[in-house]
């Protein structure tokens, strides 16, 4: 089979999915080539899988010179292909134009949810219905984009499978990691993994804290594992309330962070398949999440799950954890079974060829 992957720029996990399809396809023999901006083919190496790479000068942003060269290279590239697979509603958009008039089948996942008003929000609709409208498949990495899709007139629409990260090793022991932090090995340890961004809503996180101890004598650490726009907003708003949560910015052991937790917190907003948290169920942490688009079918049963944006109830579920052994306990073992059942790359391999061929 001859297959074309498209992709424009990734923030990262977008890029390691399409690496695990492209290094499957190739090793099951079939002929691929990886349509990606020069940035994206470096940084996750697709030709050392042995597949064709094309550069494909896209961004994040409309332009329309940029866009209609990229237009040529789909339409020349694509068109000898049996079937084209886009990741992401703005290359799938590129890729639903190129192949007008081409009789060759579109698959598109859709990695991310609309980010809102404004603007962006505004193109980014636009996008979605041209992908509902010219795409033979459309998978969704949550049920909210699935639903989406349906109602916006998809031929089909179905949740995508994308592989869970295997489990990471830890370099230091929870005791170890306390102390290079500088905290007592009596303290409570919160750990989230997050883009200092308004997606990850770490705001939620500061007053959560902020509330429980208001309520709560509990010796406890937030720790913030991650960079981004909003440091120095959240680090003032840190300040103001004078809560114990640290931001420790981009860190290499995020692995021995999780495992020195006593829960791992995602106040997230919107959230597809999220790596840190299938992290966290691969080491069994106790978990506390908002219930944000596809965090439900990643977690299932093995964390307590939140209301989007609710202060008091994600204070309620953090003090709950903190203060009963057995709820940790219980969670981590749940955690356990779950990280079990997550998808690994043959099956994301398997979902990928079982799409293919039900659209030729």
């Amino acid at each position: 089979m001859r297959v074309a992957l498209v992709m424009g720029t990734s923030a990262g996990g977008t890029g390691r999915h399409v690496h695990d399809i492209v290094s499957g396809l190739v090793g099951a023999g079939h002929d691929v080539v990886v349509l990606a901006p020069a940035g994206e083919l470096d940084q996750f190496a697709y030709a050392a899988t042995g597949a064709a790479t094309v550069e494909l000068a896209v961004s994040d942003r409309p332009h329309p010179v940029r866009d209609a060269q990229a237009l040529a290279v789909l339409r020349r590239v694509c068109g000898g292909a049996d079937v084209v697979h886009a990741h992401g509603a703005r290359v799938g958009a590129l890729a639903t134009a190129a192949l007008v008039g081409q009789a060759v089948p579109l698959v598109v996942t859709l990695h991310n949810a609309s980010p809102g008003g404004g603007l962006s929000g505004r193109i980014h609709a636009v996008l979605e219905r041209v992908v509902a409208r010219g795409s033979d498949l459309v998978l969704g990495v949550s049920a909210d984009i699935v639903q989406t899709q349906r109602r916006l007139g998809a031929r089909r629409a179905e949740l995508a499978v994308i592989a869970a990260p295997p489990p990471a090793a830890v370099g230091r022991d929870r005791w170890a990691v306390r102390r290079d932090l500088g905290i007592d090995p009596r303290t409570m340890l919160l750990v989230t993994v997050a883009r200092l961004a308004p997606q990850k809503d770490l705001d939620l996180l500061v007053d959560a804290v902020a509330e429980m101890l208001e309520r709560h004598d509990i010796d406890v650490v937030a720790a913030v594992a991650g960079g981004g726009p909003d440091k120095e907003r959240l680090q003032a708003r840190i300040d103001d309330k004078r809560v114990p949560v640290r931001l420790l910015g981009h860190r290499s052991d995020v692995a021995d962070l999780i495992a020195a937790a006593d829960a791992v917190v995602s106040t997230a907003r919107w959230e597809g398949q999220p790596v840190g948290l299938q992290e966290a169920l691969h080491a069994g942490a106790a978990i506390v999440a908002t219930d944000a688009g596809g965090t439900g079918a990643v977690v299932g049963d093995a964390a307590i799950l939140v209301p989007v944006g609710d202060v008091a109830s994600m204070a309620r579920a953090l003090t709950d954890v903190l203060l009963h052994g057995a709820v940790r306990d219980d969670l981590r073992s749940r955690a356990i079974a779950r990280g079990g059942e997550l998808p690994t790359s043959a099956d994301a391999l398997e979902a990928a060829l079982t799409a293919y061929r039900s659209v030729l």
